[in-house]
């Protein structure tokens, strides 16, 4: 008997003959095989049509894994036509492709990128790790070499870029303050460019004429970075990789050919070659041969350059008076150094030099200052070289000076700093920036520059003219050019005045410090680097320390007696060479590049994808 529903004559489900649906079992279940297999040949025809008209897989894999990679699907979805209706359905609603462990994945890796471009801080000092420069890029050459893509690559590029700045400068934070962010997104974008050409020479499995132009063309693409960021208004040529290497007395001759644009090459071609030893084994020969032509090179340079030949020595007083701030700073630091260059008397100088910002006014408006500065001359019987950082009296704004006094009194004898720390002492685009000055230790009012470099001469004695000396201010140690440029003109001592009070307490002072060896290695002249709170030194002509330094915690004078010499060397003769040098080579490459010189073997020209229907056997599958 049938009992009637209100819904419809119907039976339950549950109790609708049973018998009847077992049966139909086996066929359901032959029709959903039959429907799987003509998926599969849908799937199969499309990709062979697709490997047809594109035969260059390497670069269509790269673009797939660049915007495909890592989709995790919830259930056997095609987005296309859907769920799989031969399958059974999901509990619950079903859902679309989660991206969230893609994201995941993709932010750890961005992290890495910003961590492996901070790495090369440890090989400058304060920390001095030199060796560590020969090895600090490999993490980030072999993170960027496995980038699913050209995007990919360009971003661990910029996000190493601005981990490096950070690491390298992140002393400058008391000055920009909640701009030094901003500014090191903007500089880590000169690192886009040389990721891709990582990328291009050194990912997949290069080829061995491939990897060997690796060796030349990624230290060359670095280099040019350098040069950009050098330019005064990014912040100057402060953190050059081959600057890490200032104690190593290889670089040093290296230098004196190529400046330490050439040490740079070099280190940067040991990373590459060991990126190459480490990530493809099939080129381990490659590697092999570049790690034994940078030993090569650095040997050349040790043993085959000598170092300048001596021609007299010059004994020079460095007067540090320590930290003193305050509103009454300036005369309290004038006061100690005054005091410290008395203690001189009777020590047989030919100069005494002082740190910058010594003199808070100009002695030129000051009688009295200039009487006191004349008398410590008279006393010590030696030229006094001071600072100057006040307004001028013959021309408006501050200036940051070098003045010369001698026995006699004022010579005449003035430089004006030319090359001036962004923020520090100057704020670009002040009318849009100047904010600035309200979070942090940017300079209130912007100084003023000198026009012309200047070459002083001491006051001569009875047996002949005096000694030719090139100032330089701080930050203008930094400028290889500058250097160079003086001892062009004659300079047979480069004096060097600095104050790093600012960063006190932080890697800046002993950096500043290590750049002077530099200078000296490239022109073959000493080098003294008197500053107001610390660290001062002093290199003869090949590099080399001479006597201890002044750390940051002293309030002394030091005398050191430093080596002369009339060598000219090859960096003063033929300039920045390498950099020249590293231009041609980054733009041969890309031109072989666009000409397909460099195409991985067997892959062919790319071909244009053909259009084709949506859900087409043309289409692949996914």
């Amino acid at each position: 008997m049938r009992i009637p529903f209100v819904n419809g004559d119907r039976e339950p489900d549950d109790r609708r003959h049973p018998g009847r649906d077992r049966d139909r079992a086996p066929e359901r279940a032959r029709e959903r095989s039959r429907a799987k297999d003509h998926r599969d040949q849908d799937r199969d025809l499309g990709e062979e049509q697709h490997h047809a008209e594109v035969p260059d897989r390497d670069q269509d894999q790269d673009r797939d894994q660049d915007q495909d990679q890592d989709r995790d699907w919830d259930w056997d979805w095609d987005r296309d036509r859907g769920p799989d209706p031969t399958l059974p359905p999901p509990r619950g609603p079903a859902r679309r492709p989660s991206r969230w462990p893609a994201r995941r994945r993709a932010a750890g890796r961005s992290l890495l990128a910003v961590g492996c471009g901070a790495l090369p801080a440890l090989a400058f000092p304060a920390l001095g790790l030199w060796w560590w420069a020969y090895l600090a890029l490999v993490p980030w050459l072999l993170l960027i070499r496995t980038a699913p893509g050209p995007r990919r690559a360009a971003l661990d590029g910029w996000l190493g870029g601005i981990g490096f700045v950070l690491a390298v400068h992140h002393w400058l934070l008391p000055s920009l303050h909640v701009f030094f962010l901003p500014v090191a997104a903007l500089l880590g974008l000169l690192w886009l460019p040389w990721a891709w050409l990582v990328r291009s020479l050194l990912g997949g499995e290069p080829s061995v004429p491939r990897a060997a132009t690796a060796l030349i063309a990624v230290p060359s693409g670095w280099l040019l970075i350098e040069l950009v960021r050098s330019w005064e208004g990014l912040g100057g040529p402060w953190g050059l990789l081959g600057a890490s290497q200032w104690e190593v007395p290889a670089a040093l001759r290296l230098a004196s050919i190529g400046g330490v644009w050439l040490v740079s090459l070099l280190v940067v071609a040991a990373d590459t070659a060991v990126a190459l030893l480490v990530a493809a084994p099939g080129l381990r020969a490659v590697g092999v041969a570049g790690i034994a032509a940078c030993a090569l090179v650095a040997g050349t340079a040790a043993w085959g350059v000598g170092s300048p030949r001596e021609s007299g020595t010059v004994r020079v007083a460095l007067v540090q008076p320590g930290v003193f701030d305050g509103a009454e700073g300036a005369e309290r630091r004038f006061d100690r150094a005054e005091e410290l260059t008395r203690s001189l008397a009777g020590q047989d100088l030919d100069l005494v030099v002082w740190g910058e910002s010594g003199v808070g006014a100009d002695p030129a408006g000051r009688p009295d200052l200039a009487a006191r500065l004349t008398a410590l001359a008279r006393e010590v019987d030696a030229p006094l070289l001071v600072n100057v950082d006040a307004r001028r009296t013959d021309r408006p704004g501050i200036f940051k000076s070098a003045v010369l006094f001698g026995p006699a009194g004022f010579t005449g004898q003035r430089y004006d700093k030319m090359r001036l720390v962004p923020f520090g002492e100057y704020i670009p685009a002040r009318g849009v920036l100047g904010w600035v000055t309200s979070v942090g230790k940017a300079a209130d009012e912007d100084r003023r520059r000198g026009t012309t470099p200047v070459v002083m001469t001491l006051p001569g004695t009875g047996d002949g003219p005096g000694l030719p000396i090139g100032p330089l201010i701080c930050f203008e140690s930094a400028f290889p050019d500058m250097s160079r440029h003086l001892v062009r003109d004659g300079a047979a001592l480069l004096v060097v005045q600095s104050a790093t009070s600012t960063f006190q307490d932080s890697w800046a002072p002993d950096q500043h410090a290590s750049l002077a060896a530099l200078r000296a290695a490239e022109t073959g002249r000493p080098v003294a680097h008197a500053t107001l709170t610390g660290v001062s030194a002093a290199y003869g002509p090949d590099g080399r320390r001479i006597g201890p330094v002044l750390g940051t915690d002293a309030s002394a004078v030091a005398v050191r007696e430093l080596p002369l010499s009339d060598t000219t060397t090859a960096y003063v003769r033929w300039g920045d060479w390498p950099l020249y040098l590293a231009l041609a080579v980054v733009g041969a490459v890309c031109a072989a590049e666009g000409a397909g010189a460099l195409r991985r073997p067997g892959s062919a020209p790319r071909a244009r994808r053909a259009r084709t229907a949506r859900g087409s056997a043309g289409r692949r599958g996914r």
